[in-house]
């Protein structure tokens, strides 16, 4: 699952490091910061995957959320604020819908092992983010899938930034080749697609490549 970010990039290096034929699916759905799509597309050309999907789900008729409603992105917030509560930024049920369309191209392809680039340290105010969630959506998908009940195998999602900090999952990723000057992770870009440098996922995203000790390569809009 490659949103074009720094975290699911990171995922796809990992997956290829060991030894995964990748295919990569991205989603169109209504999200305010659709030049992430371009940002998903560069990177898997750059990293090789054997087929770059894109599929589209309007969540925007749905709204609830910053993303996809004419509701305000937060801004200038302290990881501490982030943490405290579910932002305005969390899509309701997004990773669940988006999960079950990996499922099923994985039972399609005959897939058994779905990578996502959840994370539950940096960012634990999103629901659809913790363990318990994975855990119990590879519960359901084993229940759900013909190839499962027919004991072909078993789906296994795997989460391999759930227990990393961004500065972790930064250097891991450089450590990989991860050229993250072509990811992109803010909410609320400018109409030329710069990231505000404001949002959360920008400050996230800043404080995570001074904690590594490297430099930012984020095109960042005039303050």
């Amino acid at each position: 699952m490659l949103s074009g970010g720094l975290d699911s990039t990171t995922v796809l290096a990992i997956a290829g490091k060991q030894g995964y034929e990748c295919y990569s699916l991205s989603f169109s759905y209504g999200q305010r910061h659709d030049c992430e799509l371009q940002a998903a597309e560069k990177v898997a050309a750059a990293m090789a995957v054997k087929r770059h999907l894109v599929s589209r789900v309007d969540l925007k008729p749905i709204g609830g959320s910053a993303l996809t409603d004419d509701i305000a992105v937060p801004k200038a917030r302290s990881e501490s604020r982030m943490a405290e509560a579910i932002p305005a930024t969390y899509v309701p049920a997004r990773n669940t819908i988006f999960l079950s369309y990996a499922l099923a191209w994985a039972e399609v392809l005959g897939a058994w092992d779905i990578f996502i680039g959840v994370n539950a340290i940096d960012y634990s105010g999103y629901p659809d983010c913790r363990p318990e969630y994975i855990q119990a959506f590879e519960s359901m998908a084993n229940l759900a899938t013909q190839v499962a009940v027919e004991g072909k195998g078993r789906i296994r999602i795997h989460t391999p930034l759930i227990d990393m900090t961004k500065a972790q999952i930064i250097q891991a990723g450089t450590a990989l080749g991860v050229d993250y000057a072509m990811t992109h992770s803010c909410y609320d870009p400018s109409f030329r697609g710069l990231a505000c440098g404001r949002c959360d996922a920008c400050i996230l995203r800043r404080n995570g490549f001074a904690a590594a000790g490297l430099p930012d390569p984020t095109a960042y809009a005039p303050r």
